[in-house]
């Protein structure tokens, strides 16, 4: 699959996207490792912390059906600039995929490359409780 076909299947996702109160719908598919494709779109919620990214939705939806490697993201928003993942996102990625290629698109398809070390250096993630890092 191209990079422009994962971006169109998070393209897809958009008008599925609840988001009465940002007016900010987003898109994703995540790609795991055997090529199974999971999206997503955002769900907003009146208590603002309930609200869920489309990014955390397609984790959920693929962890949830046993897959735990992932190779590829696709992120897009109805905006001229390039949607990214937010914090959360990018640490709730980061358990799973911290190699993990990210595609940041805009509405016109346009997009952007990024790794997951890339756009959440230093990241913490399993490794680090088990190196002792945590300590209680």
């Amino acid at each position: 699959m191209t990079p422009e076909e994962l971006i169109q299947q998070a393209s897809a996702m958009l008008p599925l996207a609840y988001a009465p109160y940002s007016g900010f719908p987003v898109g994703a598919a995540l790609e795991c490792a055997d090529g199974t494709v999971y999206t997503g779109c955002n769900v907003e919620n009146a208590a603002y912390g309930s609200s869920l990214c489309a990014e955390r939705i397609a984790l959920v939806k693929a962890v949830s059906e046993g897959h735990r490697s992932f190779t590829r993201l696709a992120v897009i928003g109805n905006t001229e600039d390039f949607c990214t993942p937010c914090g959360a996102c990018r640490q709730m990625l980061y358990e799973f995929a911290p190699d993990l290629t990210v595609y940041m698109a805009n509405r016109r398809g346009e997009y952007r490359t990024a790794s997951l070390a890339e756009l959440l250096p230093h990241g913490f993630g399993p490794a680090a409780l088990q190196s002792g890092a945590v300590s209680g």
